[in-house]
């Protein structure tokens, strides 16, 4: 049999492109076992550093405990969060002590998101917690067509999906948290501020070139006066020079 595109040539030729074809096959086994054998020794340099992140993340959690806001305006910071987050939401999030994700043991099966809360007028758990399970790919394991249809549908609320367990497998809000926010929460805090500091120099920027034009100004303003006063009177001409060095200041 020949594959598509191909021409077929002298019984030679073919045998030659069979017996190469099976060698290219041969490469990509080896390749392939490669790849599963670098995919288990990943995963074993994975599982090791997470064991040894958990005491920093810790302090981290112990650290954030003493800014109530923080929480709230990590998530209110991020965009894809906060098109999600309503007026009652947020008021909930003022309420909001921890965010802990937890990996399981092998990491690869999926992990767990847990969101402590303090005692609130909007529910009564202290900790509302979300699954995800993936299968061995490291991609979700529901994988069926109302699925996917529902992956790229917007939940109504951050606080409908964190409830809705009836498909908590496939949706991108989990991602963000995993993997944007729960490793560097503290870049999400500091937008504000970033952004006013950027907004507070640029203004000083325009206030700036704005005093250099009105000095220009001034100081063609005052040399057209001083050349008419020279023209008018020549024993003025000193004190216009005088005036010049003065508007410079150096």
């Amino acid at each position: 049999s020949t594959f598509r595109g191909h021409q077929p040539g002298s019984p030679k030729e073919e045998k030659e492109q069979q017996e190469a074809i099976e060698h290219i096959d041969e490469v990509q086994n080896e390749t392939d076992r490669l790849n599963e054998q670098a995919s288990e020794e990943i995963l074993k340099v994975e599982q090791k550093y997470n064991k040894l992140r958990q005491p920093f993340f810790q302090k981290r959690s112990e650290l954030i405990a003493q800014s109530p806001d923080f929480g709230v305006t990590t998530f209110v910071n991020h965009p894809q969060v906060s098109a999600l987050l309503g007026e009652e939401n947020e008021e909930a999030l003022h309420y909001l002590t921890r965010v802990k994700v937890t990996e399981f043991e092998d990491i690869k099966s999926g992990y767990r998101i847990d969101f402590y809360f303090d005692e609130n007028p909007h529910f009564e758990d202290k900790v509302l917690s979300k699954e995800f399970h993936l299968n061995e790919s490291g991609s979700d394991k529901t994988q069926n067509k109302a699925s996917r249809k529902r992956q790229h549908e917007e939940p109504e609320s951050f606080f409908t999906w964190l409830t809705d367990h009836s498909d908590a497998g496939a949706d991108e809000l989990r991602e963000v948290i995993k993997d944007a926010m729960w490793p560097n929460p503290l870049q999400y805090y500091l937008v504000p501020d970033m952004d006013d500091e950027e907004g507070k120099e640029e203004d000083d920027d325009e206030e700036e070139e704005g005093l250099e034009d009105i000095d220009k100004e001034g100081d063609v303003d005052e040399g057209e006066e001083d050349e008419d006063d020279d023209e008018g009177e020549g024993g003025e001409e000193d004190e216009g020079e005088d005036d010049s060095w003065n508007t410079d200041g150096f």
